[in-house]
């Protein structure tokens, strides 16, 4: 058991590192608490994992591939949106930490989704077969919790240092890529238009994004003192 839990620790925390379920920790920290996010995570985690156990050890079955990578398309593509509506506001404007009244249950849905038919699911269907389910399972929970763990804190050092507009535009970007990507070459199995659609869709994103960064630097004002701040001429005369 032991051999087996130090061994799904160590594929899934590789695994997850870079994974899209980072990218959705991400995103909650730089909005919610992080106890409440890594919470989330943790059931969520210990429900995928403890299904792919279920699968892998006790009923050796294989996954449905395209109806879950439909599935976990649809629910990128609702992240993307959903993350551009709440970073719509303006970078000065204060946003409070909203309570978590129902921020576990969002976290554990969005999680279970994004999961689902992903490698590291599918690598702990691969261990549990050949290894102790309990030590697997228990594992694989640790990893992905400590994996996140790592999005959680550079989430909140990014959101020190830039713009929240621009990190959740940028997340909401990352969540569209993702989506695309699973829709045309895993659901559709259009591996050359997933190529070109994801490739494009990037291109595009990255040209508007310095184009409206080009914009604000030239706006009128942007680069002008207040009226308060520039010097009165009257004190100058007075001085002089």
């Amino acid at each position: 058991m032991l051999a087996a839990t130090l061994i799904s620790l160590g594929v899934v925390f590789v695994a997850e590192l870079g994974d899209k379920s980072q990218l959705i920790t991400m995103t909650y920290a730089l909005r919610h608490r992080w106890w409440v996010v890594l919470t989330g995570v943790g059931i969520a985690a210990f429900l995928v994992h403890g299904l792919s156990v279920t699968i892998g050890h006790f009923l050796g079955m294989a996954l449905p591939e395209r109806p879950i990578a439909f599935a976990a398309a649809i629910a990128f593509l609702a992240f993307a949106v959903w993350t551009w509506r709440e970073g719509g506001g303006s970078d000065d404007e204060a946003k409070p930490v909203a309570e978590p009244r129902f921020i576990l249950f969002a976290v554990i849905s969005s999680f279970v989704l994004a999961e689902l038919g992903d490698k590291t699911m599918l690598a702990t269907v691969a261990l549990a077969s050949d290894n102790h389910w309990a030590g697997v399972w228990l594992g694989a929970t640790i990893g992905m919790v400590l994996a996140d763990g790592v999005a959680i804190l550079a989430g909140r050092l990014l959101h020190r240092r830039l713009p929240e507009r621009f990190l959740h535009a940028m997340a909401s970007v990352l969540f569209l890529l993702f989506g695309l990507w699973m829709l045309f070459y895993s659901a559709l199995g259009w591996h050359i238009a997933a190529v070109v659609i994801t490739a494009t869709t990037a291109v595009a994103a990255c040209a508007a994004g310095t184009v409206t960064a080009i914009r604000r630097r030239r706006a009128p004002g942007a680069n002008t003192p207040h009226a308060a701040d520039r010097p009165d001429p009257d004190d100058a005369l007075d001085t002089a």
